[in-house]
């Protein structure tokens, strides 16, 4: 089952404007529509996978300059001198180090809301 972009930004919660971003940046793919005689694009349902993919990989520190290059390499391996392994490892290391950072600025967080909570509490405070 193909669908129009409409239906996609509605399903994916994405804008339109985002949708038509991503495809003209080649993160999601469209084809033409069984109508030639318009210029509807058609997604196939596998782009929602796509499109959380690309999400997650944002939010895991990805650019998107790294993240085009490396779904275009993946989808379409161009050059033999893409090391795909070092590039995977390096943005391992550097999710694992977010990971870290972040874990260490959630124990500050909660030690703040618990000496809040605490100071509140306390009538003398």
């Amino acid at each position: 089952m193909t669908m129009r972009i409409g239906e996609v930004a509605r399903r994916s919660g994405l804008s339109r404007d985002t949708i038509r971003f991503y495809e003209r940046n080649g993160l999601i793919a469209s084809s033409d529509g069984p109508d030639k005689t318009n210029a509807y694009r058609h997604y196939d349902e596998d782009v929602f996978e796509r499109l959380r993919m690309v999400e997650e990989a944002q939010k895991a520190g990805f650019t998107l300059a790294e993240l085009v290059f490396f779904l275009r390499q993946l989808d379409n391996p161009l050059t033999d001198d893409f090391d795909a392994e070092q590039f995977l490892n390096q943005k391992i290391l550097e999710v694992e180090s977010n990971i870290e950072r972040a874990t260490r600025f959630l124990k500050t967080l909660r030690a703040t809301r618990d000496a809040l909570a605490g100071k509140s509490t306390d009538p003398a405070g």
